[in-house]
């Protein structure tokens, strides 16, 4: 019979721990012995004291979706006054601006537009690599369901044809929790479980690296969001795919799902166990973006070793109400006070710069 003790000696001797383990340790373990684990384990991934952090914006190129997730305060039906899809000025603007600010990358999603041919997506692609220097990090599963059900062709075809025309890296968004009967319930109409994984292996098979997501905090049990992280960590076995896990609290307002919103000691929880649990995961990220700063300094003592996007532009989150904002020297700053170094990275996790103590070093 697994014990509280037995489990955390498994964890200290680095070994893989089961679901039914990982769901004693997370209702029963206190939260500060989560904590210690999840810490331990990131130092020996990254026994170097740094923090990082990518300089990017999220560029939302239409609104308009046919999915109507309840958990969405974004989307728009093509009807709405709201409704919107990006001009080619709009876009150019934007990215212009996120160079000029020192961004490297471009987190480059949208709704699922009911009538946006596929050459709308491949000259958009075409168009920003021609002319911008920039890392395009687009396009989540449901995108590409989306858009390979336009195209008429594979998932694998379309991934293929989106990267020739200068797709880099792929988001984890749309995963929320990966279980079926959870995504029957918030987001009928979008990808299911087999399907957003099925999508993930074959964007690594082509070469395209991608991040995971979780979003906890709505009607899903402790056993299914720890099916989910199962899942994520079973396709990274296979494919090794995956540069960083981010787990990240529903935001109610504003949504068609009326639960109360979860609080900062379970999204820590939730992400040491998260560090624990995926242990062929590189990268934990912080999401700060839902949390705000000081929540999120905090998470680099539980597990995390990243700080997300200083997030240039940010759409989705704040059409709930949530409005938490960082500069690059906001997170310069958090990592530094947290007794870590800081780092700008890339989307591959490569430092492109550190700073410190109010300096800044070219590496």
């Amino acid at each position: 019979m697994n014990t509280i003790d037995s489990i955390i000696d498994t964890v200290y001797q680095g070994n893989r721990i089961q679901a039914d383990e990982a769901e004693i340790l997370y209702h029963n373990a206190p939260l500060l012995t989560l904590a210690n684990l999840a810490d331990e384990i990131r130092h020996k991934k990254h026994p170097d004291p740094i923090v990082t952090f990518v300089v990017d914006r999220n560029i939302n190129y239409t609104n308009i979706c046919i999915s109507r997730c309840k958990f969405c305060a974004f989307c728009r039906p093509s009807d709405h006054p709201e409704a919107y899809v990006l001009s080619t000025e709009d876009l150019d603007q934007k990215i212009q601006e996120t160079i000029d600010l020192g961004g490297t990358q471009l987190l480059l999603q949208g709704g699922l537009h009911p009538d946006l041919s596929f050459s709308y997506y491949l000259e958009l692609m075409d168009h920003i690599k021609k002319t911008f220097d920039i890392h395009i990090h687009g396009f989540s599963p449901p995108e590409i369901e989306h858009i390979s059900r336009i195209a008429g062709l594979t998932f694998r075809e379309t991934i293929k044809r989106l990267k020739q025309a200068g797709l880099d890296s792929m988001p984890g968004g749309g995963a929320e929790i990966l279980v079926d009967a959870v995504r029957c319930h918030i987001s009928p109409n979008k990808s299911d479980t087999n399907t957003w994984l099925s999508i993930m292996k074959t964007a690594h098979e082509e070469g395209l690296p991608s991040s995971a997501t979780m979003m906890f905090g709505h009607i899903e049990t402790p056993q299914q969001m720890i099916s989910h992280m199962i899942r994520i960590r079973e396709l990274q076995d296979q494919t090794h795919g995956f540069t960083a896990f981010i787990p990240w609290t529903f935001q109610p307002q504003n949504t068609h799902i009326h639960v109360r919103k979860a609080t900062a000691w379970q999204y820590l929880r939730v992400l040491a166990l998260s560090r624990i649990v995926l242990d062929n995961v590189p990268n934990i990220q912080a999401s700060w973006v839902t949390q705000g700063d000081k929540i999120g300094q905090l998470a680099l003592t539980f597990g995390a070793n990243d700080l997300g996007s200083t997030m240039i532009e940010e759409n989705v989150v704040s059409a709930t109400g949530v409005h938490f904002r960082l500069s690059k020297q906001d997170m310069i700053r958090l990592i530094q006070t947290a007794g870590f170094e800081a780092a700008q990275r890339n989307c591959t996790y490569d430092i492109l710069r550190c700073f410190k103590a109010g300096k800044k070093t070219l590496i």
